[in-house]
């Protein structure tokens, strides 16, 4: 596959503009097979400055909502009041304040008891909206990712299981670092995804995206390395701070 493109912004302000306008632009025309847009949402600091930017009148006014269905990357197995829930940071930050058609969020149900049984009926919900019977994995239209410093990606974390998954859409991911479960879509969905937008901020993200980018070998040192569309673009959204090890 082609080198990601890399493109580099003042400050997250600057970025997290940039992504709600590349969004709007993505959802603009009626997709010629008429399904509505797909879309995967992380959590994190970085992409809730994306979401909040998407509330304001500005760009909400700009998304056709009603073509418009949005998903979860990945989810801690946690109530959805949680103060860490990514669903509930998710829906302050912008559902509350948008008109997206009851039914076009589909939240991962994380803190379900039996998370084998959540992640198949999350994935049965990816196929309904996204997939085409001439292909095997859903297939978003865009999916925004976050990198964390250890230079893990959705919740497929160094060392975990999950990072080996190639039959499961969505599956159970346990962090032993942290100490909890996680809910996550697999490689063969990220890389079954029409574009990848990675969202990066801040110093502290400075060395590792240096590592992931500017790495003679980018195969499988890092998690996020192994986000490789077969079939589609990969786009790393970074501010001054955290691009600033970038020739």
């Amino acid at each position: 596959m082609p080198a990601p493109e890399i493109r580099i912004f003042k400050n997250l302000e600057e970025l997290s503009r940039a992504a709600a306008a590349q969004l709007a632009e993505i959802t603009g025309p009626i997709k010629p097979d008429g399904r509505p847009f797909s879309i995967a949402l992380s959590g994190g600091h970085t992409p809730k400055s994306l979401y909040e930017l998407l509330a304001t009148q500005e760009f909400s006014s700009r998304i056709p909502w009603s073509r418009v269905h949005l998903f979860q990357v990945d989810e801690r197995c946690v109530p959805p009041t949680s103060a860490e829930s990514n669903y509930r940071m998710i829906r302050e930050a912008m559902l509350d304040k948008i008109a997206l058609p009851s039914g076009h969020f589909h939240r991962m149900a994380a803190e379900e008891p039996d998370r084998d049984a959540a992640s198949q009926s999350y994935a049965a919900e990816l196929q309904t909206v996204t997939a085409d019977s001439s292909v095997k994995w859903p297939r978003l239209d865009l999916i925004f990712l976050g990198l964390g410093e250890d230079g893990h990606t959705a919740s497929l974390f160094p060392g975990s299981a999950a990072l080996e998954e190639e039959k499961l859409a969505v599956c159970p991911n346990w962090i032993e670092k942290l100490g909890m479960w996680r809910l996550t879509l697999t490689y063969p969905v990220l890389n079954a995804a029409a574009r990848i937008i990675f969202l990066v901020a801040g110093p502290e993200k400075a060395e590792i995206a240096r590592q992931i980018l500017r790495s003679p070998d980018a195969s499988t040192l890092y998690p996020a390395q192994r986000v490789r569309p077969s079939n589609g673009t990969v786009t790393w959204f970074l501010d001054e701070a955290a691009a600033r090890f970038l020739a």
